[in-house]
């Protein structure tokens, strides 16, 4: 084994020295920083989603040599350094959290027998506070969806104290086609999971138990067993309020519990669509036994700048942002059982490293009066991570931060005719997005599945809620050659079949005219953003015109 390790290490570092000589080399053929190279963006997914690199698993081997390929591209560029100490990398400290096996939770009414559940078959649940052990014996409210929104006048707790108690309610948000509304059909944040943990702790709930539905959260409760039942990564605790129990349950143990307090399940739905719901004390406590093997570690995000070249203005930057970690290795995976994500998300790491190489090679005449920041994050698929972090510790104040342009899982299958940048919309930046899209004969594609509320599940939205104008850019769903009913069915076979999965895979037949596109389009979104007078701003009312302010 040890003969095996070092072996692994002499190829990993002679793979990383011919990349390095290979990047080297294609930087000196093309020295137009307009010029967005699809090869070069291929050589990067290729390197990045390799068998070498074993997934990128955060706080795996892989994920530290992708960090290091990343910061040494930046360095060959001549980028300056944005992280800790002058160097390019910012230091995430996090802990992973396991759930074990003698974790118990039981529903105990006043009257009738208790309820001993199933671990992952009928609940899932971790320890957000980061601690090895945690006893709860409390009763259970049940608050609705769990929202407090004064800009839709609603409150789901009406002064209710959740101390010391466990807090039961709906994932979404009510029912509404008003657009005016929780934005209709549209999901809001209000209506995510990770929006209920943190409104339940912020009134001082131990512990949560969110009722799964499939028609609700979109997805399967496979979907929430998969998530949950593994190993959990947090960002180290820095005071907010955390919940000892963080947990989902079946809708059949919800119908139990309902049933357990003399009413059903559907009754309960129906009163929590109403302004005028108030918080009601069900007559049955959970009592839960949670135990954790707590490990703390420290990742990476890769961080560089190019300085702008007006000494008042400098100061302010545009962003640009993917994430480079992916699901790593799965020891008890039978066969191959290294997740490459070699589309999600080594092909938006591939844009950003272009990207960085042509801003890096305009020419000093040509370069904006605004900062270029370039962000390769880690920790997205354990839940926004590294860009939560980043939006905390921005190495330049977030209110001087115009806009963040994030890429994130696209597929390079050719030559796309119409986008998405779904949020842009938001900002007072979008009637330069609607024209640039127009000058690349590019159609601007509404987002498709709005309910699914997939702008609250990618790095952009890390940096929005700290205020930052931001929204990813994606191809659609026509490509040049192709109707729409082909390039919808290259998305489903993708989602179903490779999307997290060790298939997702680099291969040597994909076609990168797409992504370059993309990354052009977003280098010349950049170029307006870090030259216009003002600052990018939120639309009047939108949710994160506060955090803006």
């Amino acid at each position: 084994m040890m003969f095996r390790s070092i072996r692994k290490s002499a190829i990993a570092a002679a793979t990383i020295l011919l990349s390095v000589a290979a990047s080297v080399y294609l930087g000196a053929q093309n020295m137009d920083g307009s010029k967005i190279d699809a090869d070069k963006i291929r050589a990067h997914v290729k390197f990045l989603a390799s068998d070498l690199l074993e997934g990128r698993g955060m706080n795996q081997r892989g994920s530290d040599i992708a960090a290091e390929y990343i910061a040494t591209q930046f360095a060959l560029d001549g980028l300056k350094p944005g992280g800790d100490h002058g160097s390019y990398f910012q230091e995430v400290p996090m802990v992973v959290v396991t759930t074990l096996p003698d974790t118990t939770f039981t529903l105990e009414p006043k009257s009738g027998p208790p309820v001993q559940l199933t671990n992952l078959d009928d609940f899932v649940t971790h320890n957000e506070t980061q601690t090895e052990s945690a006893d709860i014996d409390a009763p259970i409210v049940f608050v609705g969806f769990g929202i407090t929104a004064p800009e839709y006048k609603w409150d789901d707790y009406k002064g209710v104290d959740l101390k010391g108690k466990v807090a039961l309610l709906f994932v979404n948000e009510p029912s509404s086609s008003d657009p005016d509304f929780f934005k209709g059909k549209a999901l809001t944040y209000y209506g995510r999971w990770t929006y209920k943990y943190e409104e339940t702790a912020r009134h001082g709930a131990v512990a949560t138990l969110i009722i799964h539905r499939r028609d609700l959260a979109s997805y399967g409760w496979e979907v929430v067993r998969n998530s949950n039942g593994k190993d959990k990564s947090y960002l180290r605790l820095e005071g907010t309020p955390k919940l000892q129990a963080a947990s989902w349950i079946q809708l059949d143990v919800a119908k139990k519990l309902a049933a357990m307090s003399g009413t059903d399940i559907d009754k309960m739905f129906q009163q929590a669509q109403s302004r005028d719901f108030k918080p009601v004390e069900l007559p049955v406590k959970l009592k839960a036994h949670i135990a954790s093997a707590v490990r703390p570690f420290t990742s990476k995000n890769v961080v560089a700048m190019l300085p702008g070249t007006d000494p008042q203005r400098r100061e302010e930057s545009v962003l640009y942002t993917a994430h480079y970690d992916h699901l790593g290795i799965d020891p008890s995976m039978k066969g191959d059982n290294i997740y490459n994500g070699a589309v999600d998300n080594g092909t938006g790491c591939g844009i950003l490293l272009e990207l960085a190489r042509a801003w890096a090679q305009t020419e000093q005449h040509a370069r904006p009066p605004r900062s270029i920041l370039f962000a390769a994050v880690t920790g997205e698929e354990q839940g926004l991570l590294g860009s939560e972090y980043l939006g905390k510790h921005s190495p330049v104040p977030v209110k001087k931060i115009t806009l963040d342009l994030n890429y994130d899982a696209l597929a390079p299958i050719g030559d796309p005719e119409d986008v998405e940048v779904s949020g842009a919309e938001r900002t007072t930046f979008y009637p330069e997005v609607e024209k640039t899209a127009q000058k690349f004969g590019l159609t601007i594609r509404p987002d498709a599945q709005p309910e699914a509320g997939h702008y609250y599940r990618s790095d952009h939205f890390s940096l929005a809620r700290v205020g930052i104008p931001s929204f990813s850019i994606s191809e659609g769903l026509k490509f040049k050659g192709h109707d729409e009913d082909w390039g919808r069915a290259q998305a489903k076979d993708y989602v179903e079949h490779h999307y997290h999965q060790p298939s997702d895979e680099y291969r040597e037949d994909w076609d990168f005219t797409g992504l370059a596109k993309m990354a052009q389009f977003g280098y010349e979104l950049g170029k307006q953003a870090a030259t216009q007078p003002a600052l990018i701003q939120w639309q009047h009312g939108d949710e994160f015109e506060t955090a803006r302010k």
